[in-house]
Protein backbone atom coordinates (compact mmCIF):
# COMPACT_ATOMS: atom_id res chain seq x y z
CA UNK A 1 0.00 0.00 0.00
CA UNK A 2 3.05 2.46 0.78
CA UNK A 3 4.54 1.88 -2.64
CA UNK A 4 1.05 2.58 -4.61
CA UNK A 5 0.70 5.60 -2.26
CA UNK A 6 4.00 7.17 -3.70
CA UNK A 7 3.46 5.69 -6.83
CA UNK A 8 0.60 8.04 -7.45
CA UNK A 9 1.81 10.89 -5.92
CA UNK A 10 5.11 10.53 -8.53
CA UNK A 11 2.65 10.73 -11.49
CA UNK A 12 0.67 13.80 -9.89
CA UNK A 13 4.06 15.47 -9.54
CA UNK A 14 5.05 14.65 -13.02
CA UNK A 15 1.93 15.53 -14.36
CA UNK A 16 2.20 19.27 -12.56
CA UNK A 17 5.74 19.97 -13.73
CA UNK A 18 4.70 19.04 -17.58
CA UNK A 19 1.55 21.15 -17.69
CA UNK A 20 3.81 24.15 -15.94
CA UNK A 21 6.64 23.52 -18.81
CA UNK A 22 3.28 23.79 -21.45
CA UNK A 23 2.05 26.94 -19.87
CA UNK A 24 5.41 28.69 -20.01
CA UNK A 25 6.18 27.61 -23.65
CA UNK A 26 2.83 28.97 -24.52
CA UNK A 27 1.90 32.03 -22.69
CA UNK A 28 5.44 33.15 -21.02
CA UNK A 29 8.18 32.92 -23.51
CA UNK A 30 9.94 36.16 -23.83
CA UNK A 31 10.90 37.62 -27.14
CA UNK A 32 14.30 39.02 -26.97
CA UNK A 33 13.82 43.01 -28.36
CA UNK A 34 14.75 43.67 -31.75
CA UNK A 35 15.80 47.00 -33.28
CA UNK A 36 12.83 48.98 -35.56
CA UNK A 37 15.09 50.43 -38.74
CA UNK A 38 14.42 54.29 -38.53
CA UNK A 39 12.49 55.63 -41.23
CA UNK A 40 10.16 58.40 -42.69
CA UNK A 41 7.77 58.57 -44.87
CA UNK A 42 6.57 60.52 -46.85
CA UNK A 43 9.72 62.66 -47.53
CA UNK A 44 8.00 65.18 -49.49
CA UNK A 45 4.41 66.59 -49.85
CA UNK A 46 1.90 69.74 -50.95
CA UNK A 47 -0.67 71.64 -49.94
CA UNK A 48 -3.49 73.57 -51.88
CA UNK A 49 -3.35 77.39 -51.00
CA UNK A 50 -6.86 76.24 -48.65
CA UNK A 51 -4.23 74.66 -46.53
CA UNK A 52 -5.16 71.06 -45.02
CA UNK A 53 -4.02 67.78 -43.49
CA UNK A 54 -1.29 65.37 -44.22
CA UNK A 55 0.08 62.19 -41.95
CA UNK A 56 3.70 61.82 -41.29
CA UNK A 57 4.88 58.29 -40.44
CA UNK A 58 7.91 57.66 -38.22
CA UNK A 59 9.31 54.38 -37.62
CA UNK A 60 11.80 54.52 -34.58
CA UNK A 61 11.90 52.25 -31.11
CA UNK A 62 13.98 55.03 -29.49
CA UNK A 63 12.71 58.72 -28.75
CA UNK A 64 12.45 61.39 -31.82
CA UNK A 65 11.56 64.55 -32.81
CA UNK A 66 10.13 66.84 -35.31
CA UNK A 67 10.60 70.84 -35.79
CA UNK A 68 10.46 73.46 -38.54
CA UNK A 69 10.97 77.05 -38.65
CA UNK A 70 7.47 77.93 -40.81
CA UNK A 71 4.78 79.16 -38.82
CA UNK A 72 2.08 78.22 -40.83
CA UNK A 73 2.76 74.57 -40.19
CA UNK A 74 1.37 72.65 -36.90
CA UNK A 75 1.91 68.87 -35.45
CA UNK A 76 0.11 66.48 -33.50
CA UNK A 77 2.85 65.63 -31.79
CA UNK A 78 6.10 66.30 -31.58
CA UNK A 79 8.13 63.95 -30.73
CA UNK A 80 7.59 60.32 -28.90
CA UNK A 81 9.68 57.69 -27.56
CA UNK A 82 8.06 54.78 -30.19
CA UNK A 83 6.73 54.63 -33.98
CA UNK A 84 4.37 56.83 -33.90
CA UNK A 85 1.77 59.14 -36.94
CA UNK A 86 1.67 62.82 -37.04
CA UNK A 87 -0.55 64.45 -38.15
CA UNK A 88 1.17 67.70 -40.02
CA UNK A 89 -1.23 70.92 -40.48
CA UNK A 90 -1.00 73.86 -42.76
CA UNK A 91 -2.66 76.86 -42.43
CA UNK A 92 -4.14 78.42 -45.53
CA UNK A 93 -2.24 80.34 -47.81
CA UNK A 94 -3.56 84.26 -48.24
CA UNK A 95 -0.24 85.47 -50.38
CA UNK A 96 -0.15 84.43 -54.39
CA UNK A 97 3.64 83.64 -53.80
CA UNK A 98 4.07 79.77 -53.09
CA UNK A 99 5.89 79.12 -50.50
CA UNK A 100 8.30 76.13 -48.99
CA UNK A 101 9.43 74.67 -45.99
CA UNK A 102 11.63 71.65 -44.70
CA UNK A 103 10.92 69.08 -41.57
CA UNK A 104 13.15 67.80 -39.89
CA UNK A 105 12.97 64.79 -38.14
CA UNK A 106 15.53 64.09 -35.19
CA UNK A 107 16.25 60.56 -33.95
CA UNK A 108 19.00 59.38 -31.40
CA UNK A 109 21.78 58.66 -33.99
CA UNK A 110 19.41 58.95 -37.40
CA UNK A 111 18.29 62.13 -39.21
CA UNK A 112 15.41 63.00 -41.91
CA UNK A 113 14.31 65.79 -43.72
CA UNK A 114 10.71 66.30 -45.13
CA UNK A 115 10.23 69.29 -47.88
CA UNK A 116 7.16 71.00 -47.70
CA UNK A 117 5.27 73.27 -50.18
CA UNK A 118 2.05 75.08 -50.27
CA UNK A 119 0.36 76.37 -53.68
CA UNK A 120 -0.09 80.48 -53.73
CA UNK A 121 -3.67 81.67 -53.42
CA UNK A 122 -5.18 82.63 -56.87
CA UNK A 123 -4.75 86.43 -57.56
CA UNK A 124 -8.00 88.82 -57.01
CA UNK A 125 -9.35 89.36 -60.49
CA UNK A 126 -8.51 93.37 -61.24
CA UNK A 127 -11.36 95.45 -61.59
CA UNK A 128 -10.89 97.37 -64.86
CA UNK A 129 -11.79 101.23 -63.67
CA UNK A 130 -12.03 102.60 -67.52
CA UNK A 131 -12.74 106.55 -67.77
CA UNK A 132 -15.48 106.14 -70.75
CA UNK A 133 -15.32 109.12 -73.76
CA UNK A 134 -18.89 109.60 -73.21
CA UNK A 135 -21.39 108.02 -70.97
CA UNK A 136 -22.38 103.88 -72.00
CA UNK A 137 -25.43 103.31 -74.04
CA UNK A 138 -26.91 99.46 -74.39
CA UNK A 139 -29.66 100.85 -76.73
CA UNK A 140 -29.87 98.14 -79.76
CA UNK A 141 -27.24 95.76 -77.65
CA UNK A 142 -28.53 92.64 -76.28
CA UNK A 143 -28.50 91.31 -72.66
CA UNK A 144 -27.79 87.76 -73.28
CA UNK A 145 -24.39 86.65 -72.10
CA UNK A 146 -22.36 85.35 -75.23
CA UNK A 147 -23.02 81.92 -75.42
CA UNK A 148 -26.63 83.08 -75.82
CA UNK A 149 -26.09 85.69 -78.31
CA UNK A 150 -23.83 83.53 -80.28
CA UNK A 151 -26.29 81.01 -80.94
CA UNK A 152 -27.87 83.70 -83.03
CA UNK A 153 -25.41 83.33 -85.87
CA UNK A 154 -26.53 80.28 -87.26
CA UNK A 155 -23.35 80.34 -90.53
CA UNK A 156 -21.06 82.46 -90.91
CA UNK A 157 -18.77 83.28 -93.96
CA UNK A 158 -15.00 84.81 -94.78
CA UNK A 159 -14.92 87.60 -96.91
CA UNK A 160 -10.85 86.77 -97.13
CA UNK A 161 -8.34 88.39 -99.32
CA UNK A 162 -10.03 91.56 -99.72
CA UNK A 163 -9.67 94.23 -97.11
CA UNK A 164 -7.25 92.69 -95.41
CA UNK A 165 -4.82 92.74 -98.40
CA UNK A 166 -1.62 94.51 -98.17
CA UNK A 167 -0.61 96.88 -100.95
CA UNK A 168 -0.57 99.43 -103.09
CA UNK A 169 -3.91 98.28 -104.95
CA UNK A 170 -5.91 98.17 -101.50
CA UNK A 171 -8.47 95.59 -101.66
CA UNK A 172 -7.97 94.53 -104.44
CA UNK A 173 -4.07 93.70 -104.54
CA UNK A 174 -5.00 89.91 -103.63
CA UNK A 175 -6.26 89.10 -107.09
CA UNK A 176 -9.81 89.80 -105.80
CA UNK A 177 -12.63 92.90 -107.46
CA UNK A 178 -14.11 95.53 -105.55
CA UNK A 179 -16.17 93.79 -102.83
CA UNK A 180 -19.90 95.55 -104.16
CA UNK A 181 -23.30 95.13 -102.08
CA UNK A 182 -24.37 92.41 -104.83
CA UNK A 183 -21.60 90.23 -103.39
CA UNK A 184 -22.87 90.28 -100.38
CA UNK A 185 -26.72 90.09 -101.23
CA UNK A 186 -26.00 86.27 -102.71
CA UNK A 187 -23.95 85.06 -99.47
CA UNK A 188 -27.05 86.49 -97.19
CA UNK A 189 -29.89 84.24 -99.92
CA UNK A 190 -27.24 81.34 -99.96
CA UNK A 191 -28.11 80.89 -96.23
CA UNK A 192 -25.30 82.57 -94.51
CA UNK A 193 -26.37 85.11 -91.95
CA UNK A 194 -23.26 86.59 -90.14
CA UNK A 195 -20.24 88.01 -92.40
CA UNK A 196 -16.54 87.92 -91.27
CA UNK A 197 -14.29 90.76 -92.70
CA UNK A 198 -10.42 90.47 -92.15
CA UNK A 199 -9.44 94.00 -92.45
CA UNK A 200 -5.49 95.78 -92.69
CA UNK A 201 -5.86 98.99 -90.80
CA UNK A 202 -2.73 100.44 -91.32
CA UNK A 203 -3.02 102.32 -94.21
CA UNK A 204 -2.04 106.06 -92.36
CA UNK A 205 -2.18 109.30 -92.68
CA UNK A 206 0.63 109.76 -89.78
CA UNK A 207 2.49 107.12 -89.65
CA UNK A 208 4.00 108.17 -86.05
CA UNK A 209 1.20 108.47 -84.95
CA UNK A 210 -0.92 105.38 -86.25
CA UNK A 211 -3.97 107.44 -87.28
CA UNK A 212 -5.90 105.75 -90.05
CA UNK A 213 -6.97 107.58 -93.18
CA UNK A 214 -10.22 108.86 -93.45
CA UNK A 215 -10.84 107.35 -96.49
CA UNK A 216 -10.16 103.62 -95.48
CA UNK A 217 -12.28 103.82 -92.53
CA UNK A 218 -14.64 104.79 -94.72
CA UNK A 219 -14.73 102.34 -97.30
CA UNK A 220 -14.28 99.66 -94.28
CA UNK A 221 -17.80 101.53 -93.09
CA UNK A 222 -19.17 100.95 -96.61
CA UNK A 223 -18.63 97.26 -96.63
CA UNK A 224 -19.89 96.80 -93.19
CA UNK A 225 -23.06 98.54 -94.16
CA UNK A 226 -23.15 95.96 -96.75
CA UNK A 227 -23.77 93.29 -94.41
CA UNK A 228 -25.59 95.31 -91.34
CA UNK A 229 -28.11 96.08 -94.12
CA UNK A 230 -28.59 92.66 -94.86
CA UNK A 231 -29.96 91.95 -91.35
CA UNK A 232 -26.89 89.83 -91.05
CA UNK A 233 -23.91 90.08 -88.24
CA UNK A 234 -20.40 91.59 -89.02
CA UNK A 235 -17.07 90.65 -87.19
CA UNK A 236 -14.61 93.18 -88.02
CA UNK A 237 -10.65 92.73 -87.09
CA UNK A 238 -7.18 93.81 -87.05
CA UNK A 239 -6.13 90.43 -89.41
CA UNK A 240 -2.02 89.97 -90.12
CA UNK A 241 -1.91 93.64 -91.51
CA UNK A 242 2.07 92.62 -92.61
CA UNK A 243 2.65 90.93 -88.94
CA UNK A 244 3.61 93.38 -86.67
CA UNK A 245 2.02 91.84 -83.78
CA UNK A 246 4.50 89.78 -82.37
CA UNK A 247 4.02 88.36 -79.00
CA UNK A 248 7.40 89.37 -77.52
CA UNK A 249 9.05 91.03 -74.96
CA UNK A 250 10.89 92.89 -76.97
CA UNK A 251 7.51 94.28 -79.21
CA UNK A 252 5.49 93.85 -76.30
CA UNK A 253 4.83 97.65 -75.53
CA UNK A 254 4.70 98.94 -79.53
CA UNK A 255 2.43 96.62 -80.22
CA UNK A 256 0.62 97.27 -77.10
CA UNK A 257 0.38 101.03 -77.70
CA UNK A 258 0.07 100.72 -81.49
CA UNK A 259 -3.11 98.36 -80.70
CA UNK A 260 -4.74 100.88 -78.32
CA UNK A 261 -4.65 103.39 -80.75
CA UNK A 262 -5.60 101.72 -83.89
CA UNK A 263 -8.94 100.37 -81.97
CA UNK A 264 -9.64 103.57 -79.82
CA UNK A 265 -10.18 105.03 -83.62
CA UNK A 266 -12.11 101.96 -84.58
CA UNK A 267 -14.60 101.25 -81.74
CA UNK A 268 -15.19 105.55 -82.07
CA UNK A 269 -15.91 104.99 -85.59
CA UNK A 270 -18.80 102.63 -85.24
CA UNK A 271 -19.80 103.26 -81.94
CA UNK A 272 -23.18 103.82 -83.06
CA UNK A 273 -23.50 100.75 -84.42
CA UNK A 274 -26.20 98.32 -82.47
CA UNK A 275 -25.01 94.37 -81.52
CA UNK A 276 -25.55 93.17 -85.29
CA UNK A 277 -21.52 94.49 -85.11
CA UNK A 278 -18.60 92.77 -83.32
CA UNK A 279 -15.16 93.40 -83.10
CA UNK A 280 -12.67 90.76 -83.18
CA UNK A 281 -8.98 91.77 -81.40
CA UNK A 282 -6.68 89.85 -83.51
CA UNK A 283 -6.31 87.22 -85.94
CA UNK A 284 -3.31 84.12 -85.81
CA UNK A 285 -1.18 85.88 -83.30
CA UNK A 286 2.40 84.04 -83.29
CA UNK A 287 5.58 84.85 -83.38
CA UNK A 288 6.04 85.05 -87.32
CA UNK A 289 7.47 81.07 -88.78
CA UNK A 290 7.21 79.44 -85.14
CA UNK A 291 4.06 77.22 -85.00
CA UNK A 292 5.25 75.10 -82.11
CA UNK A 293 3.87 75.02 -78.48
CA UNK A 294 4.35 78.76 -76.98
CA UNK A 295 6.61 79.71 -74.68
CA UNK A 296 5.60 81.50 -71.73
CA UNK A 297 6.87 84.77 -73.40
CA UNK A 298 4.34 84.34 -76.04
CA UNK A 299 1.43 83.25 -74.38
CA UNK A 300 2.17 85.87 -71.91
CA UNK A 301 2.35 89.15 -74.29
CA UNK A 302 -0.75 87.50 -76.84
CA UNK A 303 -3.29 87.87 -73.72
CA UNK A 304 -2.00 90.97 -72.91
CA UNK A 305 -2.88 92.02 -76.47
CA UNK A 306 -6.80 90.66 -75.57
CA UNK A 307 -6.55 93.08 -72.55
CA UNK A 308 -5.59 95.70 -74.62
CA UNK A 309 -8.10 95.44 -76.93
CA UNK A 310 -10.93 95.14 -74.72
CA UNK A 311 -9.93 98.26 -72.75
CA UNK A 312 -9.51 100.12 -75.76
CA UNK A 313 -12.63 99.49 -77.01
CA UNK A 314 -14.88 99.77 -73.67
CA UNK A 315 -13.31 103.08 -73.24
CA UNK A 316 -14.66 104.66 -75.76
CA UNK A 317 -17.66 104.14 -74.56
CA UNK A 318 -21.45 104.50 -75.98
CA UNK A 319 -22.54 101.13 -77.50
CA UNK A 320 -18.97 99.69 -77.05
CA UNK A 321 -19.41 99.79 -73.13
CA UNK A 322 -21.96 96.63 -73.98
CA UNK A 323 -20.97 95.43 -77.33
CA UNK A 324 -20.10 91.64 -77.78
CA UNK A 325 -16.21 91.85 -78.55
CA UNK A 326 -14.11 88.58 -79.62
CA UNK A 327 -10.71 87.65 -78.31
CA UNK A 328 -8.14 85.13 -79.69
CA UNK A 329 -6.30 82.02 -78.25
CA UNK A 330 -2.40 81.41 -79.40
CA UNK A 331 -2.35 81.74 -82.85
CA UNK A 332 -6.34 80.55 -82.76
CA UNK A 333 -4.91 76.76 -81.82
CA UNK A 334 -7.20 75.04 -79.63
CA UNK A 335 -4.64 73.20 -78.05
CA UNK A 336 -3.15 76.51 -77.09
CA UNK A 337 -6.26 78.56 -76.65
CA UNK A 338 -7.14 75.49 -73.87
CA UNK A 339 -3.68 75.30 -72.44
CA UNK A 340 -2.48 79.10 -71.90
CA UNK A 341 -5.67 81.10 -72.82
CA UNK A 342 -6.57 84.17 -69.86
CA UNK A 343 -9.98 85.34 -70.16
CA UNK A 344 -9.33 89.62 -70.24
CA UNK A 345 -10.90 91.65 -67.39
CA UNK A 346 -13.89 92.99 -68.45
CA UNK A 347 -15.95 96.27 -66.76
CA UNK A 348 -18.92 95.48 -64.70
CA UNK A 349 -21.90 96.48 -66.88
CA UNK A 350 -20.47 94.33 -69.61
CA UNK A 351 -20.81 91.02 -68.10
CA UNK A 352 -20.26 87.96 -69.87
CA UNK A 353 -19.73 89.85 -73.22
CA UNK A 354 -16.87 88.49 -74.47
CA UNK A 355 -15.79 85.73 -77.09
CA UNK A 356 -13.36 83.58 -77.91
CA UNK A 357 -12.25 82.34 -81.48
CA UNK A 358 -10.12 79.54 -82.53
CA UNK A 359 -9.40 78.17 -85.82
CA UNK A 360 -9.45 74.77 -87.88
CA UNK A 361 -7.53 73.24 -90.37
CA UNK A 362 -6.47 69.64 -89.66
CA UNK A 363 -4.92 67.63 -90.66
CA UNK A 364 -3.03 69.96 -92.64
CA UNK A 365 -2.30 68.13 -95.38
CA UNK A 366 -5.58 67.50 -96.19
CA UNK A 367 -7.28 71.22 -95.54
CA UNK A 368 -4.21 73.32 -96.59
CA UNK A 369 -1.50 71.70 -98.39
CA UNK A 370 -1.36 71.82 -102.05
CA UNK A 371 0.57 68.87 -102.46
CA UNK A 372 -1.87 66.40 -103.81
CA UNK A 373 -0.76 63.51 -102.33
CA UNK A 374 -2.93 63.66 -99.85
CA UNK A 375 -6.74 64.10 -100.91
CA UNK A 376 -8.97 61.78 -99.08
CA UNK A 377 -9.98 62.02 -95.20
CA UNK A 378 -12.54 60.29 -92.69
CA UNK A 379 -13.20 56.82 -91.99
CA UNK A 380 -14.65 55.76 -95.11
CA UNK A 381 -11.93 56.85 -97.15
CA UNK A 382 -11.04 54.37 -99.41
CA UNK A 383 -6.93 53.95 -99.32
CA UNK A 384 -5.56 55.11 -96.38
CA UNK A 385 -2.42 55.76 -97.96
CA UNK A 386 -3.92 58.99 -99.42
CA UNK A 387 -5.12 60.59 -96.29
CA UNK A 388 -2.65 62.40 -93.58
CA UNK A 389 -3.73 59.43 -91.01
CA UNK A 390 -5.13 61.38 -88.44
CA UNK A 391 -7.33 63.99 -87.16
CA UNK A 392 -10.72 62.37 -88.60
CA UNK A 393 -14.02 62.41 -87.19
CA UNK A 394 -13.15 61.53 -83.97
CA UNK A 395 -10.30 63.97 -83.57
CA UNK A 396 -13.04 66.55 -84.91
CA UNK A 397 -15.30 66.21 -81.80
CA UNK A 398 -12.78 65.36 -79.67
CA UNK A 399 -11.65 69.25 -80.19
CA UNK A 400 -14.73 70.79 -80.46
CA UNK A 401 -15.73 68.95 -77.11
CA UNK A 402 -12.63 71.13 -75.16
CA UNK A 403 -14.09 74.13 -76.41
CA UNK A 404 -17.41 73.41 -75.05
CA UNK A 405 -16.40 72.14 -72.03
CA UNK A 406 -13.77 74.63 -71.44
CA UNK A 407 -15.94 77.81 -72.25
CA UNK A 408 -19.67 77.12 -74.38
CA UNK A 409 -20.56 75.34 -71.15
CA UNK A 410 -19.00 77.99 -69.02
CA UNK A 411 -21.67 80.92 -70.72
CA UNK A 412 -18.52 81.89 -73.17
CA UNK A 413 -19.52 82.01 -76.83
CA UNK A 414 -17.09 80.39 -78.95
CA UNK A 415 -16.15 81.92 -82.64
CA UNK A 416 -14.83 79.26 -85.17
CA UNK A 417 -13.22 82.27 -86.91
CA UNK A 418 -11.80 80.35 -89.85
CA UNK A 419 -11.83 76.14 -91.16
CA UNK A 420 -12.32 74.53 -94.70
CA UNK A 421 -10.55 72.51 -96.91
CA UNK A 422 -8.86 73.36 -100.65
CA UNK A 423 -10.40 72.27 -103.85
CA UNK A 424 -7.98 70.27 -105.63
CA UNK A 425 -8.23 69.20 -109.05
CA UNK A 426 -7.99 64.88 -108.11
CA UNK A 427 -10.59 62.79 -109.81
CA UNK A 428 -12.76 61.80 -106.66
CA UNK A 429 -11.69 64.84 -103.81
CA UNK A 430 -15.00 66.46 -104.12
CA UNK A 431 -16.71 63.50 -102.11
CA UNK A 432 -14.28 63.73 -99.50
CA UNK A 433 -14.09 67.35 -99.23
CA UNK A 434 -18.17 67.70 -98.86
CA UNK A 435 -17.62 64.97 -96.29
CA UNK A 436 -15.21 67.10 -94.30
CA UNK A 437 -17.01 70.62 -94.41
CA UNK A 438 -20.24 68.87 -93.54
CA UNK A 439 -18.82 67.34 -90.50
CA UNK A 440 -16.37 69.74 -89.27
CA UNK A 441 -19.76 72.01 -89.63
CA UNK A 442 -22.41 70.05 -87.80
CA UNK A 443 -19.93 69.14 -84.82
CA UNK A 444 -18.93 72.89 -84.51
CA UNK A 445 -22.51 73.50 -84.21
CA UNK A 446 -23.50 70.56 -81.65
CA UNK A 447 -20.89 71.60 -79.64
CA UNK A 448 -22.18 75.01 -79.49
CA UNK A 449 -19.87 76.68 -81.82
CA UNK A 450 -20.17 79.63 -84.62
CA UNK A 451 -18.16 78.28 -87.24
CA UNK A 452 -17.04 80.82 -90.26
CA UNK A 453 -15.80 79.12 -93.95
CA UNK A 454 -13.01 80.53 -94.85
CA UNK A 455 -13.24 81.87 -98.48
CA UNK A 456 -10.00 83.58 -100.09
CA UNK A 457 -11.75 84.24 -103.48
CA UNK A 458 -9.74 81.92 -105.18
CA UNK A 459 -12.07 79.73 -107.43
CA UNK A 460 -9.55 77.93 -109.07
CA UNK A 461 -7.64 74.92 -107.88
CA UNK A 462 -6.31 74.75 -104.51
CA UNK A 463 -8.77 77.45 -103.37
CA UNK A 464 -11.56 78.40 -101.18
CA UNK A 465 -13.59 80.32 -103.01
CA UNK A 466 -17.38 79.51 -103.77
CA UNK A 467 -19.16 82.57 -105.29
CA UNK A 468 -18.00 84.53 -107.71
CA UNK A 469 -16.78 87.49 -106.23
CA UNK A 470 -17.50 89.59 -109.76
CA UNK A 471 -21.21 88.83 -110.08
CA UNK A 472 -22.35 87.18 -106.71
CA UNK A 473 -23.43 83.58 -108.65
CA UNK A 474 -22.81 80.76 -106.27
CA UNK A 475 -19.87 78.70 -107.90
CA UNK A 476 -20.09 75.60 -105.76
CA UNK A 477 -23.58 74.66 -104.97
CA UNK A 478 -23.08 71.39 -103.37
CA UNK A 479 -20.17 73.66 -101.33
CA UNK A 480 -23.01 76.11 -100.01
CA UNK A 481 -25.57 73.59 -99.85
CA UNK A 482 -23.84 71.10 -97.38
CA UNK A 483 -22.51 73.87 -95.11
CA UNK A 484 -25.92 75.83 -94.37
CA UNK A 485 -27.53 72.33 -94.10
CA UNK A 486 -25.11 71.16 -91.59
CA UNK A 487 -25.43 73.75 -89.27
CA UNK A 488 -28.91 74.41 -89.67
CA UNK A 489 -29.58 70.88 -88.87
CA UNK A 490 -28.00 71.11 -85.73
CA UNK A 491 -30.18 74.02 -84.75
Amino acid sequence: MKNNHFNAFGILLILTLMLGLVSCSEDDEIVPSQDVEFGVSPTSMSFPASGGNSIINVNNNGEWDISTDADWLTFSNQSATQSSKITLTAMANSDTTARTATLMVNGIENSQEIQVTQEGAEPEPVEQEITFAIPPDNTGISDLGSADFADQMIIGWNLGNSLEAVGEEGETSWNNPVVTQRLIDSVKAAGFNAVRIPIAWSKFSDEASFTIEDAWMNRVEEVVNYVISNDMYAIINIHWDGGWMQPTYEEEDYVNQRLDTMWTQIATNFRDYDDHLLFAGTNEVLVEGDYGTPTEEYYTVQNGFNQTFVNSVRSTGGKNAYRYLVVQGFNTNIDHTVNFFEMPEDVDIAENRLMVEVHYYDPYNFALNEDDSVWQWGNDAEDASLTAGWANEDHVDNQFQRMQTNFVDEGVGVILGEYGAIARDVEGHEVYRLDYLQYVTHSAAEHGMVSFYWDNGDIDENGFGIFDRSTGETLYPEVVETIINAAQSAE
